[in-house]
């Protein structure tokens, strides 16, 4: 993806949320207070938590017998449908992987500042270590930094961003991704049996899919209710997987019934969210949701986020088995390479992104 010339961003001095936290502990640059408006409702009991997330057993769709299968199939689009995120369980990602990606992310931000900065992400890029998003001087910081790779296709990838340190990230990033890769394949073969496609409809559209990492990590803050971790958004793939650091604090919401919700991961399992291309592709039928990650002022936070897409060279429209005179087209065709980099060149700013396949109604 090509960056936005550097000469025509001016994103101004952004601090490093770790080395704020390490240098002055109460300090909150005003960049990083939001607007009343935007600033998060913390939870402050378990029962505000959210235990409703639909859960869906893998197992039961790779190795269930029929009833099994069919049931799960009727749970996951259930879920597609009445909330565009799920968690996976019995996911078959091994469990000791999922400890090693966490720990070498982990041991990735730990790293001193000068070692991380040598992978610095450019501004308008949105591969390397800082902050992605980031396009004027004056715009909100979230309290994260992050470090993000290109994964697949090859040509993606900037092989002076992969880190020599520590030991062993590069292996294990590879073999993760190729996990990760391999379940959101299957996940889109059982979201198009729920949807009566063929079950390789999406895979056939897809191309040489487009795959990229992102580790988030949120620091303590003094002052969780005057910032947010991540700005909300919705995600411009069409599967996103995260997975969040065992201890860590509850830190993703999503906007559910235009209320934020608290998501508490299950341990081990993996959390799935429906992005922007399988909204456009299904004409609207499962949506895309915004989400947004908040600070916790005692515990940090990793999250592990794959991102898997159609290839760039694809067109996209909505699939003509969700289009009639009931259900009119909601969104243009265009070239999925335009949309990535319309994507990745706008600040996160909920669904105003998707505005850009919108067929606009009088």
């Amino acid at each position: 993806m090509a960056p936005v010339p550097i000469s025509l961003i001016n994103v101004g001095h952004i601090d490093d949320v770790q080395e704020l936290r390490k240098t002055k502990p109460k300090t909150i640059p005003q960049r990083f207070v939001r607007h009343m408006t935007e600033r998060p409702t913390l939870v402050t009991s378990v029962s505000q938590q959210n235990s409703d997330m639909p859960v869906i057993d893998f197992s039961k769709l790779s190795k269930g017998n029929k009833e099994e299968v069919l049931t799960e199939l009727f749970n996951l689009a259930t879920a597609c449908e009445e909330w565009g995120f799920f968690q996976v369980i019995n996911h078959e990602v091994d469990l000791n992987l999922l400890e090693s990606i966490e720990k070498i992310g982990k041991d990735f931000f730990m790293l001193p500042l000068e070692e991380k900065q040598k992978y610095q992400m450019v501004p308008g890029t949105v591969q390397g270590y800082g902050q992605a998003f980031v396009f004027s001087e004056d715009q909100k910081l979230d309290w994260c930094n992050m470090f993000a790779l290109g994964i697949e296709p090859n040509y993606m990838r900037s092989p002076n961003l992969w880190p020599k340190r520590p030991e062993r990230f590069s292996e294990t990033v590879e073999v993760y991704s190729r996990e990760i890769r391999k379940l959101c394949k299957n996940l889109l073969k059982y979201i198009g049996l729920g949807l009566d496609l063929e079950g390789d409809s999406f895979e056939k559209i897809f191309g040489g899919a487009v795959q990229a990492m992102r580790m988030n990590y949120y620091p303590p803050c003094s002052r969780p209710d005057l910032v947010l971790g991540l700005s909300p958004h919705s995600d411009g793939s069409a599967l996103t997987v995260l997975q969040q650091a065992k201890g860590s604090p509850v830190g993703l919401q999503i906007l559910k019934d235009n209320k934020w919700v608290p998501v508490q991961p299950i341990p081990n399992a993996l959390v799935i969210n429906i992005g922007d291309t399988i909204e456009v592709l299904t004409n609207g039928k499962y949506k895309s949701v915004e989400h947004r990650a908040v600070a916790n002022e005692e515990k940090d936070r990793l999250s592990i986020v794959t991102f898997y897409a159609p290839s760039y060279e694809v067109e996209l429209g909505p699939m003509q088995e969700f289009v009639d005179e009931n259900h009119p087209c909601k969104y243009r065709r265009y070239n999925h390479g335009e949309y990535s980099k319309h994507y990745v060149t706008n600040k996160l700013q909920g669904k105003k992104t998707l505005d850009f396949a919108r067929i606009q109604t009088n």
